[in-house]
């Protein structure tokens, strides 16, 4: 059986997993092993020890930095210490960061993480399962969380072929 991995943080102020696992467990049937850590600059290391240690084919890494300078900054460095990962294992590691400065209110930014880990977990499950639908939807302008963007209509004044 395939596993999958969901790395979150007791930092993040919304259970990202819970919501995480709530879709995965709709769309398919495979196992699922969440690795709880500190902060979002302790996700890499989660992330790689569940694809090499705990051999999971995808991890999910959740986290929720703060709106401060410093905060984004944080989040800059998991980011790249998570896309090192993904290069040193050659597997997926999906980043669902969701920022506290993204919704105005506390309800709207538990809605939009909960929201965001859902439809992440989504297209996790796709890249194991289902990878030609991601094809299809290449650029459409998904948007995880807030409502997507739609594509731009190309025969409006695009480049190609002109």
């Amino acid at each position: 059986m395939k596993r999958i991995g969901i790395a979150d943080t007791t930092f993040a102020r919304v259970d990202m997993a819970r919501a995480a696992i709530h879709a995965i467990k709709k769309e398919a049937s495979l196992e699922i092993v969440r690795y709880t850590v500190p902060g979002i600059k302790d996700l890499p290391v989660a992330a790689k020890k569940l694809l090499e240690e705990e051999k999971c084919e995808i991890v999910m890494a959740l986290g929720m930095p703060g709106g401060a300078e410093k905060d984004k900054m944080c989040a800059h460095e998991a980011s790249s210490g998570l896309i090192m990962a993904q290069l040193m294992t050659n597997k997926h590691i999906i980043e669902v960061f969701v920022h506290e400065d993204e919704a105005a209110d506390e309800k709207t930014l538990a809605w939009l993480a909960e929201q965001r880990a859902a439809e992440h977990a989504q297209n996790a499950v796709r890249l194991l399962f289902y990878p030609e639908k991601l094809t299809r939807m290449a650029g459409s302008g998904q948007r995880q969380g807030y409502e997507d963007a739609g594509p731009i209509d190309a025969t409006s004044g695009g480049h190609l072929g002109h």
